[in-house]
């Protein structure tokens, strides 16, 4: 949690300046926040964790000291990169970390809001230090749901007829552009629902803990069994989890 809103400090100290934007892509972005966000979250881990991995966007996958640890850390240094770019207040930093493959913890902060939700495995999520839960919102027609554009949702020939099926059958569809603040608000009930395609672990990782000690379920599309390293995935509050599935499987 200090170690976020660290990083959180160096982004809002950025944001709203002119940044050297660099593209991965044709639409996604990097920004010098996103490097110096990310380098001093990797090196704070280190100096506590020296034998520890580390799963991060930027810098990809950093080799182990010993290989075969058994702890992982993983790391979106600033989720939301084009909102930040534009001056679009939603954008967050988000932690995890497994054990043997297994989430134990993580955290999502969001220095516009000075919003920081965080899970503990077993030990339930909070923001702001204060217990959150999943809505108990038991039907699709009533549920606020938000979902985000993977990059290439041109060419994913479903994304459109989700996207309606949807609008239409929920009370209402948001995009936010940054998934991690997105399964953060379905966490704390803010949202009902989630669905995303074409994200990457570290996109996920705090969010899947978030979500499922508040109380909540995440799975595959149709229901199968998820995991950060095999997207799409679908997140609710559990009441709403099978009228999504079906639409999406």
């Amino acid at each position: 949690m200090e170690t976020a809103r660290d990083a959180g400090r160096i982004l809002l100290e950025r944001y709203g300046r002119t940044h050297t934007v660099t593209k991965k892509g044709d639409i996604n972005l990097v920004t010098e926040a996103d490097l110096v966000s990310e380098q001093l979250i990797i090196e704070r881990i280190k100096s506590h964790f020296p034998k520890h991995a580390v799963l991060a966007e930027e810098s990809g996958n950093a080799v182990a000291v010993e290989v075969g640890t058994e702890f992982k850390w993983i790391i979106d240094p600033l989720d939301g990169t084009t909102n930040f770019a534009h001056g679009y207040p939603c954008f967050a930093v988000t932690i995890a970390c497994e054990h043997e493959g297994k989430l134990v913890i993580g955290v999502t902060y969001d220095p516009t809001r000075d919003e920081m939700f965080a899970a503990e495995r077993g030990k339930g999520a909070t923001l702001n230090n204060k217990p959150i839960r999943a809505s108990d919102t038991e039907e699709l027609s009533e549920a606020l749901i938000v979902t985000g554009f993977p990059y290439d949702f041109k060419k994913r020939e479903n994304f459109s007829r989700h996207l309606t099926r949807f609008l239409l059958e929920s009370r209402g569809v948001r995009r936010d552009g940054s998934a991690a603040i997105d399964m953060a608000y379905v966490a704390c009930g803010r949202f009902d629902g989630f669905w995303e395609e074409g994200l990457n672990p570290w996109d996920m990782a705090a969010g899947v803990l978030l979500i499922e000690e508040a109380g909540g379920q995440v799975t595959g599309y149709g229901g199968s069994t998820f995991t950060i390293y095999t997207p799409p995935m679908l997140a609710t509050n559990g009441l709403i989890h099978d009228q999504m599935a079906s639409i999406l499987a």
